[in-house]
């Protein structure tokens, strides 16, 4: 599995509850850059419409090599999944009020593929704890790290 983009801000801005695999749809010159590594997952979100999902406002850049046929950058992009995982992603964002997010984006052998997450949106209080473990494991491994 080879990972091309990381959304580390989903994990500092989002409790993640669940995760599933989706395909993506796309065209030529858009695999081609991403097998280059230009792909950002940032600020981009996942859209249920009419039972079917859409990521939207994913960066792919345009291929270097492409001609008159090259993509858009941020168009929107069709994702594959089963109904059933549709029909439960759906039913969660609008009952529990979840959101769908973008975490990964890797090479599961030839094929992208995308991970998505039922999230939560986290308080800024839950930001401030998290970041104070954090310092807080840091700092215990660094002693640990004099006292050898």
């Amino acid at each position: 599995m080879k990972i091309i983009s990381n959304n580390k801000k989903a994990y500092h801005d989002y409790f993640i509850l669940e995760t599933f695999e989706a395909g993506i749809e796309l065209k030529g010159t858009e695999i081609k850059s991403i097998r280059k590594g230009s792909a950002n997952l940032k600020d981009c979100f996942v859209r249920i419409k009419d039972h079917e999902a859409f990521i939207e406002n994913m960066y792919i850049a345009p291929y270097e090599n492409g001609n008159i046929f090259n993509h858009e950058p941020r168009r929107i992009r069709k994702l594959l999944l089963h109904k059933k995982e549709i029909s439960k992603l759906e039913k969660k964002v609008r009952e529990d009020g979840l959101t769908i997010i973008p975490t990964k984006l890797y090479f599961n052998t030839s094929k992208a593929k995308l991970e998505i997450a039922l999230a939560k949106g986290k308080k800024l209080y839950d930001k401030r704890n998290d970041l104070k473990e954090k310092d807080a494991k840091r700092d215990i491994e660094k002693a640990l790290k004099r006292a050898y």
